[in-house]
């Protein structure tokens, strides 16, 4: 340890890495002896329980550190939400401490004071998930000894159960819009509503991903509106989401007439692009088409929906016509089967009702064959001689 010789302090250690290699760690601007001192021993430390821990780095620095190494392997939509949660709330609550000196204290009373002021259950877990994320990273790293947002996460809110259409007020918005509007978003509610596709691959599909001939469709990009409305096109997040949707007549009809309509506006162009795009070719805002949605939909006095709920109508619609589970899922393009049960479960009560009631009926066959066979007690007697 020595003085710089401009009132500060530097300290010198070496250390083993795994490798053998023996490297020299130099570490200056302490104020005090003491304060050199103290980071010293716990290097030390740390070399001797495998942790290295930096007593200068603050929460705020770590977690825009974490961010950055995360945001090329997250979503646009995903980063976006992880950047809110840490510098709305976060950085304002836990940044100018040591990030040796966060504890579990810190974390739960901050949770607890948001509570009591009414904040929103699902922004609070969002944001202490993050928080435990981000320190988990720390803690793989070895840069923490444990994670003090651990055991701090509230209980995930149960999301709000979704309104799903019956297949007849779906189809009284989609005939309402046929005859006021005839217009692109009549086609592309019709889509939506006939392949249950999310909100964003709609809103992403190329023409070149259609194939009316073969009438199936292929998912290969998604839209994400982020960072006050600006568009972002990627591929879906999973193998699941990536797949081809079958065409239904009335699917097919909705595309032809969205063919003619850009054809018409563009004789000597190529069908290409966005299926569904504003007139110079860019994507429709998604903020757009659910107020678009929602102003329909209180023409007609049907209950207000949102634009994913178009995709529940349709997987509700499936069930309810008994399509089999699987094909369902299928459709839906789900990554497991499991997925599509805690989905919709609750919306399948007709078919456990005929499930249990195949299977009393098979017990109450056996055990009318059982008694059949039972011998009267004359077939008991022996024979005569």
């Amino acid at each position: 340890m020595e003085e710089a010789g401009h009132g500060s302090w530097t300290y010198c250690v070496d250390l083993a890495p795994e490798d053998g290699q023996r490297k020299t760690r130099r570490r200056g601007g302490f104020a005090t002896r003491a304060e050199a001192a103290r980071e010293m021993r716990a290097v030390l430390d740390g070399e001797l329980r495998g942790v290295y821990e930096n007593r200068r780095t603050t929460v705020a620095s770590y977690l825009r550190e974490w961010l950055a190494t995360r945001k090329p392997h997250l979503a646009p939509n995903t980063y976006a939400g992880y950047a809110a949660c840490v510098e709305r709330d976060l950085i304002p609550a836990f940044g100018l401490l040591r990030l040796l000196d966060l504890r579990p204290e810190h974390v739960d009373a901050w949770v607890s004071a948001q509570l009591e002021a009414n904040r929103g259950r699902v922004t609070v877990y969002r944001a202490v998930s993050t928080l435990r994320n981000a320190l988990n990273a720390a803690v793989r790293s070895w840069r923490l000894r444990y994670n003090p947002a651990k055991h701090s996460v509230p209980p995930k809110p149960r999301a709000a159960e979704r309104t799903c259409w019956t297949p007849e007020q779906a189809a009284t918005f989609l005939q309402h819009g046929a005859e006021q509007y005839a217009d692109q978003l009549t086609d592309l509610f019709e889509v939506m509503l006939g392949t249950g596709m999310r909100r964003g691959e709609i809103l992403a599909l190329h023409w070149s991903d259609v194939h009316l001939m073969d009438r199936k469709l292929y998912v290969r990009w998604t839209l994400a509106a982020i960072d006050n409305g600006k568009i972002h096109l990627r591929e879906p997040k999973t193998e699941a989401s990536r797949a081809w949707i079958s065409l239904s007549p009335r699917v097919i009809a909705a595309l032809h007439r969205q063919a003619a309509i850009q054809m018409a506006a563009h004789p000597d162009a190529r069908l290409e692009g966005l299926v569904f795009a504003r007139p110079g070719g860019t994507p429709l805002r998604p903020q757009w088409v659910l107020d678009q949605l929602r102003k329909r939909t209180a023409e007609v006095d049907l209950p207000k929906i949102g634009l994913h709920d178009l995709r529940h109508t349709a997987a509700s619609i499936m069930i309810a016509e008994n399509i089999p589970l699987a094909i369902v899922s299928k459709t839906l393009r789900h990554s497991t089967l499991a997925t599509t049960i805690n989905l919709y479960g609750h919306l399948f009560k007709d078919s456990a009702d005929q499930a249990v009631q195949a299977l009393a009926s098979a017990l109450d066959r056996a055990q009318a064959c059982q008694l059949r066979a039972v011998p009267r007690d004359d077939d008991d007697l022996p024979l005569a001689a």
